[in-house]
């Protein structure tokens, strides 16, 4: 069975990576743009890895202690041992734990993630093949270019507010939503305040009609 892709709001939460080196370096920069407050315990960390801005470090071998309160954890040590203990103690905990030396210790996996604006699309294969997620993120970002689809998302939510305000149909603002994003996207934009406001004008005029 493939693995269940479950979204976790992470900003502000403490997460805690266990390991210093270059692969707890990959780790952290993958979580990062979520938010978290992220803390680093090993007893050395590599150049890149220390030149992170906002991480916590802690320059010891990780304890159980440190697992106290975490809201998810990453066992990145080059200890094999040490990594399986780290995962058994989380799961005991019922902590999410992500075993980068051996996945199916842990409770989750990372994706290979696709990000734009608020858009975010992890590709996983159940560890059959992380160079097939590799391809398929890459096909995604290709097909939605940086430039156009972030700026059109954050302009479609703040769109919602407005047209929540002005239509009273669940109906009406789920089809003005709909065309909102599809003329978006056959201008590759977002659009100006007079294309909204006419095609809002037109969804209160549709929504006054039929009731």
């Amino acid at each position: 069975m493939g693995c269940f892709p479950l979204f976790i709001e992470l900003a502000g939460r403490p997460c805690l990576v266990a390991g210093g080196g270059k692969v707890a370096l990959r780790k952290v920069q993958k979580l990062l743009p979520f938010g978290p407050h992220i803390t680093v315990v090993a007893p050395s960390v590599c150049p890149q890895l220390a030149a992170v801005p906002g991480v916590r470090f802690v320059r010891r071998r990780v304890r159980v202690g440190d697992l106290r309160r975490q809201t998810l954890v990453i066992a990145a040590t080059d200890d094999a041992a040490l990594n399986r203990r780290i995962a058994a103690a989380c799961r005991a905990r019922h902590i999410p734990v992500n075993v980068v030396d051996n996945p199916d210790a842990g409770s989750f996996i990372f994706p290979a993630l696709a990000r734009r604006g608020p858009l975010t699309v992890g590709v996983c294969t159940g560890g059959a093949s992380p160079v097939a997620a590799a391809w398929v993120k890459r096909q995604i970002e290709a097909v939605l270019p940086e430039e156009t689809f972030g700026p059109i998302l954050t302009w479609l939510a703040d769109c919602r507010q407005p047209v929540k305000a002005a239509l009273a149909s669940e109906t009406t603002r789920a089809a003005l939503f709909a065309r909102l994003f599809d003329t978006c996207m056959e201008k590759e934009r977002p659009l100006t305040d007079e294309e909204f406001a006419a095609l809002l004008d037109q969804a209160k005029t549709e929504e006054n009609t039929h009731g």
